[in-house]
């Protein structure tokens, strides 16, 4: 007890010298992971369990699909803006030009140009899109609160726990926020509990030399000392538990065990080192965060990771700007030719390769997609603005067809005219790579059973 009386918090606990003794600051970092809480169901579609691992990429913002993977050449310039189509890898499919490198890599992807959640406000339908599942607020901007649905990245991580590293579930370089710094829901595990939440990384892996804080062993701490250290923190917890019990101290221990782990685990801490990639595969990737990000994400899904979901980081300054990430509201094409597309066409055809000269293509589900797309009709300020109808999404690896161009947009590219993709499939389908059923179960913090999906099913075209 403290001097007048007063309980000793958890964080003056850990600063009086527990954590502080073992000289790291890696259990702040962490989020702990659920052992597999579901098993999934026997299936005959020889698809089931294809994918060991999962790299998703969030165009934060909403790209638009008429500067990306459906543009409308034959459309007036106030719909197809001022860029050319070319001709793909994939015969009779243009894509815009702005996308030379992954357009001569179309045939290794399948592109979906018909999803759609009739959503235009970023939350409700990044929710959507992150989750599977409707946010009740509808076309609302909303916060992030402990009743949203939980994330693909917490589910898999929660229901598909790595067998090789002691974290199984990454998001990074950044969380998704609205202006001013308000969280997106669908994150995190929401209604699964926090202790769910997948393992946030905030980095630039852009930056020379790439460190993450509580990573590495300080200098006069070798594994033995720390192993020693981990056994005293682990009486004085002991100690700590038995006067204070709460539903934060009695997952704490969990964490604490995992910070151990990840430091002992060679292919845990070998990830994070870039600079042990070749020089000329950092150059391809793009020397940003973004690029280095997605390079990145491939060592993490390489070392045992089950999901790695790269946000498109914002840049400096971007909050304060009216088009921020791929919110193109204003001089959409000056934004998309100067700034989003090259970064986006080089890193992504790098990933690409990448994955398939080091063998994980054939095991790892690559899924873009951004929250929806922009609006067919450029506005009055050379912008595309909020548009949910329809939009385009990329698949590839994990036995995804090759060369499959799923839907269809009108001419104008603003909804579908062939089968109309939902988020609650394309959840399924990304549960069912993976070896999820996604007629699976969870309780949720009220020990309620909930389903992983909201009716869902895998999309068949893209379980061949």
């Amino acid at each position: 007890m403290r001097s007048g009386g007063d309980a000793w918090s958890r964080r003056e606990w850990l600063q009086a010298g527990a954590i502080g003794a073992l000289g790291i600051g890696l259990p702040g970092l962490l989020r702990n992971h659920a052992q597999a809480a579901s098993r999934p169901r026997p299936s005959s579609l020889t698809s089931f369990g294809r994918a060991k691992s999962c790299l998703l990429v969030f165009m934060t913002g909403g790209p638009p699909q008429h500067e990306t993977f459906d543009p409308k050449p034959n459309a007036p310039l106030e719909i197809r803006g001022p860029f050319r189509s070319i001709p793909t890898s994939i015969p009779g499919i243009h894509f815009s030009e702005l996308l030379p490198a992954i357009a001569r890599k179309a045939h290794r992807v399948t592109i979906i140009r018909s999803m759609t959640t009739d959503i235009n406000s970023h939350s409700s339908s990044g929710h959507f899109m992150l989750t599977g599942y409707p946010h009740p607020a509808g076309n609302a901007e909303t916060p992030a609160t402990s009743d949203d649905f939980p994330s693909l990245a917490a589910m898999v991580g929660a229901l598909k726990p790595s067998e090789k590293v002691p974290i199984s579930s990454v998001v990074l370089p950044e969380a998704i926020v609205n202006n001013p710094n308000v969280p997106w829901p669908g994150q995190d595990a929401g209604i699964m509990g926090a202790t769910h939440n997948p393992f946030l990384l905030r980095c630039d892996p852009g930056r020379f030399p790439f460190v993450v804080d509580g990573l590495r062993l300080p200098p006069a701490v070798d594994e033995l000392r720390m192993t020693a250290r981990a056994g005293l923190l682990e009486g004085l917890d002991r100690s700590f538990q038995a006067r204070v019990s709460t539903s934060l101290t009695r997952g704490f221990d969990r964490v604490q065990q995992q910070a151990f782990d990840m430091m002992r685990n060679a292919g845990s801490r070998a990830a994070f080192e870039l600079d042990a990639e070749p020089a000329s595969w950092r150059d391809r990737y793009g020397r940003h965060k973004f690029g280095q990000s997605l390079l990145l994400a491939r060592r993490l899904i390489q070392s045992g990771v089950r999901l790695v979901q790269v946000n498109w980081p914002r840049e400096a300054g971007d909050t304060s700007v009216g088009n921020p990430l791929w919110d193109t509201h204003q001089k959409n094409a000056e934004r998309c030719k100067d700034v989003l597309c090259p970064a986006f066409d080089r890193s992504f055809a790098t990933l690409l390769d990448d994955l398939e000269s080091s063998g994980l293509l054939d095991e790892t589900l690559v899924l873009v997609m951004g929250e929806f797309g922009r609006s067919p009709k450029i506005n009055p300020e050379g912008g595309r603005d909020h548009w949910g109808h329809c939009f385009s999404v990329v698949m590839a690896g994990a036995g995804t067809p090759s060369g499959l161009v799923l839907g269809s947009s009108d001419r104008e590219g603003g909804y579908p005219t062939a089968r109309p993709i939902l988020p609650a499939d394309l959840a399924a389908t990304v549960f069912h790579r993976l070896g999820i059923s996604p007629n699976a179960e969870f309780p949720d913090l009220l020990g309620r059973q909930r389903m992983v999906t909201n009716g869902g099913a895998p999309i068949p075209e893209l379980l061949s």
